[in-house]
């Protein structure tokens, strides 16, 4: 996201608990340190830097929340407030925020996922996006800052860290361009809404940069390749541009439940119409993108 935004000539400061200044190398950027959940480092940045918009990517992702809930509330909800509350005081125009899929639970009604299907997240990860995205909806009604925001999907890109259900589709990419064996937890039929980490960045900036008045709602849902591959299909993806990848299934029972649950069509028609979004990357497109990116 920050690569993208300095690349395309805007000034950027980027605000982080664990810099990496390693990836942020080459780029005219400014780096903060701090927590999102300390209230005075996030007003002070954004009473220093005076941005006319904050991308708020930051945040504790499904399996960690799960394991330390009150830390996740401090990051995501807590968090998100700060940022809101720092954009008021400081005049901030626009907030931007990554919301996620899995704010919708176990109990989908019908066979497709859209803006307006009710979201009942069962993962606390999944309950602090949604009140964080009502939080800029109100932030938006009461002081009238432009809130926007994007439910993603599975991320897929290099350098992933954090655990989660379905990690694998980025792991067993990465892994087979460092020449390294990996087992996948989930059976070959399994399907799982993608989206590359460049088209991500790029449809956060493309929502900021979209005209106001033709935006039906703040927040919407986006996906990447349709229909979504299955594990197996990305599997054969790999084999195919890296042949002698080792990749092996053995299913985990309990993170399969959770993929077979909530797992839907997700249709982002409002995206495409409203704001001309589509993705660049299919599922060939990724392997050889981060083939280049980790060669």
């Amino acid at each position: 996201m920050i690569r993208h935004v300095a690349e395309r000539g805007d000034t950027c400061v980027s605000f982080d608990l664990r810099p990496n200044e390693e990836r942020l190398a080459g780029l005219s950027v400014e780096v903060e340190q701090g927590d999102l959940g300390d209230a005075a480092a996030v007003e002070a940045v954004v009473e220093r830097a005076k941005p006319e918009t904050i991308y708020h990517f930051g945040g504790m992702l499904s399996v960690p929340s799960e394991a330390d809930h009150l830390a996740s509330f401090n990051a995501n909800a807590v968090g998100t407030l700060n940022v809101l509350e720092a954009a008021r005081k400081y005049n901030v125009k626009q907030v931007i925020y990554s919301s996620t899929m899995v704010s919708y639970g176990k109990d989908i009604e019908g066979q497709t996922i859209g803006d307006a299907t009710l979201q009942r997240p069962n993962l606390f990860y999944g309950a602090t996006k949604v009140f964080s995205e009502h939080m800029g909806i109100w932030f938006k009604r009461k002081y009238g800052i432009d809130f926007r925001g994007v439910r993603f999907p599975g991320i897929v890109g290099p350098g992933v860290k954090t655990p989660g259900v379905a990690q694998y589709n980025a792991w067993m990419i990465e892994a087979a361009i460092k020449g390294e064996p990996f087992t996948v937890w989930v059976r070959e039929d399994t399907r799982h809404a993608i989206l590359y980490y460049k088209d991500a960045a790029r449809a956060a900036v493309q929502l900021a940069d979209a005209d106001e008045e033709k935006l039906g709602r703040e927040v919407y849902v986006i996906t990447g390749p349709r229909p979504s591959p299955t594990a197996g299909e990305l599997a054969e993806e790999v084999r195919r541009q890296i042949p002698g990848a080792e990749i092996s299934f053995e299913v985990d029972e309990e993170r399969q439940s959770v993929l077979d649950d909530v797992e839907r069509e997700i249709d982002d028609g409002n995206a495409r119409r409203e704001w001309g979004w589509g993705e660049e990357y299919g599922v060939a497109e990724m392997v050889g993108d981060m083939r280049e990116e980790l060669g």
